[in-house]
């Protein structure tokens, strides 16, 4: 669980999955900032896996008596939490959610306990829906800023030097050929061959 939340991954080439080795890259101009046509931003993702483990913590381990609207889960409105102070606050959580988990014995793993929505689950059920949370939601944010940055290739692509990021010419170039082997289905084969080498 820590790993996913602030492992450090391939340091030498600054690759890591966990969620507060990808909040380290993003900077203030792009916290609140939205891609195109999109609703959620940095800031809100980052609010949102932060008052997660709050409401699983309290529910699993505490009184069960916190709600969304609670200021100890939602500490600033979407909009208003300021970056460093929200960060700080994400690593309280977790510690916090940690000391749960460091008294646990393999037997409590099992141990059934309430979700916070209602449904009873064993420990290890829940733990496991938080390490993947800080994982998914890491994934997120990393690619929200790539497309602000306007660099969405993978990190190979870059040093190589290869693929355009004229995303919207290949999907065109794939459908031509989709279209192409629907008129002329004998030589579809070859033009299955293209396709899938244009998905590459």
């Amino acid at each position: 669980m820590n790993e996913a939340f602030e492992g450090r991954g391939i340091e030498e080439s600054n690759e890591s999955q966990s969620l507060m080795a990808n909040l380290a890259t993003v900077d203030e101009a792009a916290w609140r900032e939205r891609v195109a046509g999109a609703t959620r931003t940095i800031e809100s993702i980052a609010l949102h896996v932060g008052s997660c483990k709050v409401m699983y913590a309290d529910h699993a381990f505490g009184s069960g008596e916190l709600a969304w609207q609670s200021p100890a889960v939602q500490p600033w409105p979407d909009g208003e939490a300021p970056m460093p102070e929200t960060l700080a606050w994400l690593s309280e959580t977790h510690a916090r959610l940690m000391e749960h988990v460091s008294r646990l014995s393999d037997e409590d793993l099992t141990a059934i306990r309430p979700a916070n929505w209602g449904e009873q689950r064993e420990t290890r059920w829940l733990l496991s829906m938080l390490l993947q949370h800080d994982a998914y939601h890491a994934g997120e944010i990393n690619h929200i800023r790539s497309l602000l940055g306007g660099e969405d290739r993978w990190q190979w692509q870059i040093e190589e030097g290869g693929v355009s990021t004229g995303l919207g010419e290949r999907t065109e170039a794939i459908a031509g050929l989709r279209a192409f082997r629907e008129r002329h289905p004998l030589r579809g084969l070859a033009v299955r061959e293209l396709i899938d080498e244009g998905r590459r």
